[in-house]
């Protein structure tokens, strides 16, 4: 993946987090696609593959506000979006931001929270916004959630519904690093308090200017036309019970339409779908019986479709 990327200021970065990202170059650039394309990262992978630490490193890189918040099923709404605390001097109540109020929040074991907590994230996730006692508060833009989950615990979890799943433009797993990159990493140990001296090479400004500049890349009819005969399928194939929505097709054209930008390119070739499907659609479908993996059937239903010239 990472031989087709061409912008020169995205590859800057992604040389730059080689040195505190090694072996995670591929969940490094899917990443960017997401914040760039305005969504939102579920990684679902086991504890101590350097999820923490990938997300450090994009805050301070892009020069964004960082917040985590740890998940307990004692965790509270509240514990998330903040609240209102009476102030005896001004006889007033304060608002008390949450970490949901920055521009990069890591949501550790997301699973982990009750229902009623994880609803909490999904209103700051659709629309932007969190309500706290009848008032609204927008959040800071670029706004991104990386949300992390331990896939083989399942004592004391709380599945993610499909509507929240639905939230997330990409789900990843960054896997164990090669051996030589991991050999590197044990020789020089853990790199968590390097990540934190990590210089930016990007500003909010530049981040919303690249984004608005990503929404104008080209994409033809016969792309849209060929993307929507793959949602159509989705939802009549019969070893499909829950197939692609409105919003994951969205979803699709906008992450191609970042590809294609970091790419090189200000125009969207079915190349940037196909390589980003097995991220962007496997987690938004539901499978009759587990026969087969959501990625094989997704590519199979996608090698049966002609691809536009």
């Amino acid at each position: 993946m990472i031989e087709r990327i061409k912008n020169q200021k995205i590859l800057e970065i992604i040389s730059y987090l080689q040195d505190y990202l090694q072996g995670k170059d591929k969940a490094l650039i899917l990443s960017l696609i997401a914040i760039f394309s305005k969504g939102h990262l579920l990684i679902e992978d086991f504890p101590g593959l350097g999820k923490t630490s990938l997300a450090i490193a994009l805050s301070k890189v892009l020069n964004l506000s960082f917040g985590r918040i740890q998940c307990t099923n004692d965790l509270l709404p509240t514990d998330i979006t903040g609240l209102s605390i009476y102030n005896k001097n001004t006889g007033e109540f304060e608002f008390k931001p949450g970490p949901i109020l920055n521009n990069i929040v890591l949501v550790d074991e997301i699973n982990r929270a009750t229902p009623k907590t994880q609803s909490a994230l999904l209103e700051a996730m659709a629309e932007e916004q969190v309500t706290v006692d009848g008032r609204t508060y927008k959040l800071n833009q670029p706004f991104f959630v990386i949300a992390t989950q331990n896939p083989i615990e399942t004592f004391g979890t709380f599945p993610l519904p499909e509507g929240q799943l639905d939230r997330f433009m990409m789900k990843i797993s960054i896997g164990y690093p090669q051996i030589e990159a991991e050999r590197e990493i044990l020789k020089g140990g853990s790199s968590r308090d390097r990540i934190h001296n990590i210089s930016p090479l990007m500003d909010k400004e530049e981040i919303l200017e690249i984004q608005a500049k990503i929404r104008k890349v080209y994409i033809s009819d016969k792309i849209i036309n060929w993307l929507l005969q793959f949602i159509n399928e989705t939802r009549k194939d019969s070893r499909i019970i829950l197939g692609l929505s409105t919003r994951a097709g969205i979803a699709i054209t906008y992450a191609a339409k970042s590809f294609a930008y970091f790419s090189g390119r200000d125009y969207v070739i079915p190349e940037d779908i196909k390589e980003l499907i097995p991220y962007l659609v496997p987690h938004r479908i539901i499978l009759k019986e587990e026969l087969m993996s959501k990625e094989e059937v997704i590519l199979s239903i996608l090698e049966n479709i002609s691809t536009p010239p």
